[in-house]
């Protein structure tokens, strides 16, 4: 009797192990960091409006398990980008999203130095094997915007993560 308690709760106790660490296989999601400015950040929408919250929700509902990081700040240049991106990757980064956002062109940054910074992102990801997705200014156009006539609504944020959706879900896996 005692040997039979004793075999049970072995394989009770192998199978919660393996129950166990398939949770915790399965709990651990990819990183996707979108890496921008205000319209990254969003500006102006509530915490989960913004596109990388959209974004993340609409990956997870096709069953992806992914972890989207927001790294955009408002106001911000391709010259912040470049130097807050070692900081903004993890270990288990995948891909980036890079907005690099109409920041440089009020600021004074030429268009010259807008340009090497977002190929020395690009080579910075790249030695990494981070492939990386543009979110050019162009497909903001037709979303819609706040009263201030640049930020987008949070349905103009939902737009743009659907826009992007099939792009990401390219580079995760189920």
């Amino acid at each position: 009797m005692l040997g039979r308690r004793v075999r049970a709760l072995i394989v009770s106790a192998a199978l919660a192990s393996l129950l166990v660490g398939s949770a915790a296989g399965g709990a651990v999601a990819a990183t996707v960091v979108a890496l921008g400015a205000s319209q990254t950040y969003g500006k102006g929408v509530a915490r989960g409006a913004d596109f990388p919250s959209q974004l993340q929700a609409m990956l997870r509902a096709q069953g992806y398990s992914v972890r989207l990081a927001n790294a955009g700040v408002n106001g911000d240049t391709t010259t912040g980008m470049r130097a807050r991106l070692p900081g903004a990757l993890t270990s288990d980064t995948v891909l980036v999203i890079l907005q690099p956002g109409g920041n440089d062109r009020l600021k004074g940054v030429s268009e010259a130095e807008t340009a090497a910074n977002i190929a020395a992102i690009k080579a910075t990801l790249a030695a990494r094997n981070i492939p990386v997705v543009m979110v050019p200014n162009q497909m903001f156009a037709g979303l819609p915007r706040q009263a201030d006539g640049q930020h987008l609504t949070a349905d103009g944020y939902r737009a743009l993560a659907a826009q992007l959706v099939s792009q990401v879900a390219a580079y995760l896996k189920k």
